[in-house]
């Protein structure tokens, strides 16, 4: 698979990564199995998708253990990147950015991931009660002491007010001008897709003009770009899609022409490219500091999802998926 360079480190990753929180977090409780996730790790690390995404919270826990089975094995193999700074309770969840915190959770990561240093530990959201300055400057002292070898923001939280456009991202790129000034960036994970591309007005390039690496989070929908999900199926009550606004049944049906316009391209690449390889590869298009992290807890679509790294979009298919129609949601 083809490489690409995370901040200035110049760190190596394959250009398709792999979400690791479906297996434990968020996506229908039910259809979590450890071994089966534990087979798609391995299957993600054998097509070159090294970059393994994962957080403290997801489980909470219990993705960074599962995660942590397969470094013991394949360490040389993978990239791993965690975050820090969320706290899952009963029925909330809370920030807790203090110094103190920050390096005991490191730690926890640490054994629970089974290896002696993270690549890129990515501060999960800040905590309005502690500087931010403050936070960060306690995750550069873990890059100092060896812990750690790369530091990054998580933007995925600026969902709301989506219909802002380019402003989404203000606060975000005020928060990293803060940070930066402490200890390098070297890379932002926020959400970019086919139907959520608001990162392309000005987070993405505030990290291309500064050498910082481009997580896309959710590069597929959620899954809806897949066209593998059916208007008004239903999720299960703990899934992210029962409450998010673009999963009613009748949005799903609205936005439907977006997922046949990605299988008219995918049409004309051959009859094996999906409309999830389209997505993926106008991701990797949008610059060779992007990297797509997809989340799977299935082998064959890890499988389906690293492939699409040697799809390359011609001029014409760019301007295609340009010309789709805006996603819909409930608020529209």
């Amino acid at each position: 698979m083809e490489r690409r360079t995370i901040g200035a480190g110049a760190l190596a990753v394959g250009a398709v990564g792999l979400g690791c929180m479906p297996m434990s977090w968020a996506y229908s409780g039910s259809r979590q199995r450890g071994d089966a996730s534990l087979r798609t790790v391995h299957r993600a690390l054998d097509a070159g998708s090294s970059l393994l995404d994962t957080a403290d919270m997801y489980g909470p826990f219990t993705n960074e253990l599962l995660v942590g089975r397969a470094l013991k094995e394949r360490r040389q193999d993978a990239f791993v990147s965690t975050k820090v700074g969320l706290l899952v309770g009963e029925q909330h969840i809370v920030a807790n950015g203090r110094p103190g915190y920050v390096k005991r959770a490191c730690d926890a990561s640490l054994r629970r991931l089974q290896t002696d240093v993270i690549d890129l530990y990515q501060l999960h959201r800040e905590d309005p009660e502690v500087p931010v300055e403050e936070t960060w400057g306690a995750m550069g002292e873990l890059v100092q002491a060896g812990k750690v070898r790369a530091l990054g923001l998580c933007a995925v939280g600026a969902r709301g007010g989506r219909r802002s456009g380019g402003r989404l991202h203000d606060a975000t790129i005020k928060q990293l001008q803060r940070v930066q000034q402490v200890f390098p960036v070297s890379a932002v994970e926020a959400e970019l897709s086919v139907w959520s591309p608001e990162a392309l007005e000005s987070l993405l390039p505030w990290c291309e003009a500064r050498g910082v690496g481009f997580l896309a989070a959710m590069p597929l929908g959620n899954g809806f770009l897949t066209g593998t999900l059916t208007p008004g199926q239903g999720f299960e009550p703990d899934d992210v899609r029962a409450r998010h606004p673009r999963f009613t049944a009748e949005m799903m049906a609205a936005n439907q022409p977006i997922v046949a316009g990605l299988r008219r391209i995918a049409a004309r690449h051959g009859d094996e490219v999906t409309p999830a390889q389209i997505a993926l590869a106008w991701v990797l298009a949008q610059g060779r500091h992007v990297i797509p992290v997809p989340g799977t807890k299935q082998e064959r679509w890890a499988t389906e999802n690293a492939a699409s790294a040697a799809l390359r979009l011609p001029p014409e298919d760019l301007a295609e998926v340009a010309g789709l129609p805006g996603a819909r949601g409930s608020w529209d």
